[in-house]
């Protein structure tokens, strides 16, 4: 439960039909089972306790006994399991009989819901055994005492508020409005639906959609068993379809006729700050609910739901070629506009032979077809100085061929010396001046050019280095218009990637493949026999690990012990714990003291969630302070570093 993840379990014990003891002893087993996987919350499938398939036995007291003394075993059983269960039984309740859902935990009955809505349609006829949940809820006399009864009831943890949970039971599912949604609205971020849903042939697949869509439209987890293995075959067949959702992922499937526990962590401190970004997303409306609380302590527990090491690219092939698409026509489309509306005779573009001035050119290239205007309307400058290599600048001129634009070479070597004389810099004291000078020289050029063709110059910087404000202030930090301004570095490599697979010709191909595989650098430092000399992740560190910190703390504004220790889980067979917490310090420090730079940025596009516009997404004072975020940086230092991995470098 650190950080708010709550490991879910969902699970069909074998049972038998009418057999109440027996089926208590299996629900105990999967309750240890659960246990053992670490799982903090386990459902089990409608009417479990007795078997959904008891037909007219529901209508006979000894069953409907049976089934409260199995229930009054299994809550006693609890006391020494950690792992909040809900299990299904037929109850009684004011003299009617409810199909409910009873919560258990820690010795205790929390709480009883009953089902709402019953079919009574085709194979099902509920109606005949049970009544619908009442309005309102009441107290069910239990043991001595009384406990909640009814349909409006949330169970929240003392210790994690954010794990708050709501239950409905399978038809309530199916239904145009389902009680999950007054759950949510309710403040309920997890649902449990226990359910006996029989199988035909293309029902595991709808199944499977409307417990995703539910968990999207609520942005909540959904914890979805299925009655399986023991149900009677007399004219239906049970599969033990288990499916755990969140916020419109499945995060964890037992296939039909499986067998199996559906086990994953659901992330509920992500839900939170998912809906408390959506101002639409409705404040808490509890008229009529009662909360109940419970305590469970704190405990660490291994992810093992995967995390991706890069949240900005799509793992699948086909998925990561339909981003790349829609990213290049949003670029494309932006320049278009812009260049349009100022009436802009060229794009000026700074030409390196690396990755992100590529891109830059390949955006302005199709803008231009998109205007119908020639590629010669746009003004590719390489200015080259004292780190360029024979290769950026091979590269650079073989892109422009191959693209057919206007290409330019504008040397800068003797102007920065001849700066460095009127100022009183040493040409061999290699410090900020002398990087900067070159940087800022360059982008004198480029507006010059601009100027001189009425053009505007399209700025080539991404999202990463506006991150870490790795950019010289009024140098490369400034452009006219940003086209690359909300792509992060991750991204930008694949773009480039994905240009070269769909090139228009071999030549085109070639030149952007050895981009590709260029290594990052400003070049503002001599080369070293020919090689680049300065690559920019020695420096400031990997892009890959930045690109995560950045995601996980703009997306979801999660606090920096969380996002080490997913990264620690992200990354484990690449990084050590003390090489991921280095640089997220670094990250922290640079993303701070850096607004500034940030908030004089160009326009650009957005093209994601994440965004570091002024004018939009991120609005941030250039003087507030990193230290808080730093302590807890501090702080796990401290604590061990816990994640999910040993400290051996790699």
């Amino acid at each position: 439960m650190w950080d708010g993840w709550i490991k879910a379990a969902a699970a069909s014990p074998e049972i038998r039909v009418a057999d109440c003891q027996y089926n208590a002893a299996q629900i105990q087993k999967t309750m240890q089972q659960a246990g053992e996987r670490g799982a903090q919350l386990l459902v089990l499938p409608e009417l479990c306790l007795t078997g959904y398939t008891c037909q007219d036995l529901f209508l006979q007291q000894s069953l409907i006994d049976q089934a409260k003394r199995a229930l009054s075993e299994l809550a006693a059983f609890s006391h020494a399991c950690s792992v909040l269960t809900i299990v299904g039984l037929p109850m009684q309740w004011e003299g009617k009989v409810y199909n409910c859902a009873a919560v258990v935990y820690r010795g205790k009955l929390l709480g009883v819901v009953p089902k709402t809505h019953l079919p009574n349609y085709g194979e099902f006829y509920e109606r005949r055994h049970f009544m619908p949940a009442p309005q309102q809820n009441g107290r069910l006399a239990w043991e001595g005492g009384a406990v909640p009864f009814g349909q409006k009831l949330l169970f929240c943890c003392e210790e994690l508020p954010s794990f708050t949970l709501g239950v409905e039971i399978c038809e309530d599912l199916w239904v145009p409005a389902p009680p999950s949604i007054r759950h949510a609205m309710a403040g309920a971020t997890v649902i449990a639906n226990l359910s006996a849903s029989d199988e035909v042939i293309g029902k595991d697949a709808f199944r499977r959609q409307l417990v995703a869509a539910q968990s999207a439209k609520l942005i909540a987890g959904y914890v979805y068993a299925d009655a399986g293995e023991g149900e009677s075959t007399t004219d239906l067949v049970f599969a033990g379809h288990h499916l755990i959702a969140e916020n419109g992922a499945v995060l964890a499937e037992s296939p039909p006729f499986d067998d199996a526990m559906a086990v994953a962590e659901i992330d509920v401190q992500r839900l939170e700050k998912e809906r408390q970004r959506m101002t639409t997303y409705p404040a808490c409306q509890r008229e009529g609910y009662e909360v109940v609380p419970f305590s469970m302590p704190m405990a660490h527990a291994e992810i093992s739901r995967p995390i991706s090491p890069h949240p900005f690219v799509p793992d699948g092939a086909a998925d990561r070629a339909a981003r790349c698409r829609y990213i290049l026509n949003i670029q494309a489309h932006g320049l278009k506009k812009r260049l349009a509306h100022t009436g802009a005779k060229t794009a000026v573009v700074g030409i390196s032979g690396g990755l992100d001035s590529c891109l830059a050119l390949l955006a302005a290239a199709h803008a231009m077809d998109l205007l119908g205007r020639p590629r010669t309307d746009i003004l590719a400058v390489t200015v080259p100085c004292f780190g360029t290599t024979l290769r950026t600048r091979s590269n650079a001129e073989a892109l422009c061929s191959a693209l057919g634009v206007t290409f330019r070479t504008v040397e800068i070597a003797r102007t920065v010396r001849s700066h460095f004389e009127d100022i009183g810099h040493e040409e061999s004291v290699r410090n900020a001046v002398y990087e900067n000078a070159q940087a800022r020289e360059r982008t004198q050029v480029l507006m010059d050019l601009a100027n001189q063709t009425e053009g505007l110059v399209i700025g080539t910087g991404d999202l990463s280095e506006l991150a870490l404000g790795w950019a010289t202030y009024n140098g490369d930090q400034m452009s006219m218009y940003g086209v690359n301004a909300a792509i992060p570095k991750t991204l930008v490599r694949y773009l480039v990637q994905y240009e070269a697979e769909h090139a228009e010709s071999m030549a085109l191909r070639k030149v952007l493949q050895d981009i590709y595989e260029t290594p990052v650098s400003p070049e503002l430092l001599p080369a070293d026999k020919g090689e680049i000399a300065q690559k920019t992740e020695d420096l400031v560190g990997p892009y890959e690990l930045h690109d995560f910190f950045l995601y996980y703390m703009m997306r979801w504004g999660f606090s920096p012990k969380k996002i080490f220790r997913m990264a620690a889980k992200a990354f484990e067979t690449q990084y050590a714990p003390q090489t991921i917490l280095h640089w997220e310090r670094c990250f922290y420090r640079r993303f701070f003291a850096q607004q500034f730079k940030r908030s004089a940025m160009p326009d650009g596009p957005k093209v994601g969630t994440v965004s570091l516009s002024p004018r939009g997404d991120w609005r941030m004072p250039s003087d507030a302070s990193a230290a808080g975020w730093l302590c807890q940086l501090d702080d796990l230092a401290r604590e061990g570093m816990p994640c999910n991995q040993t400290d051996a470098v790699r």
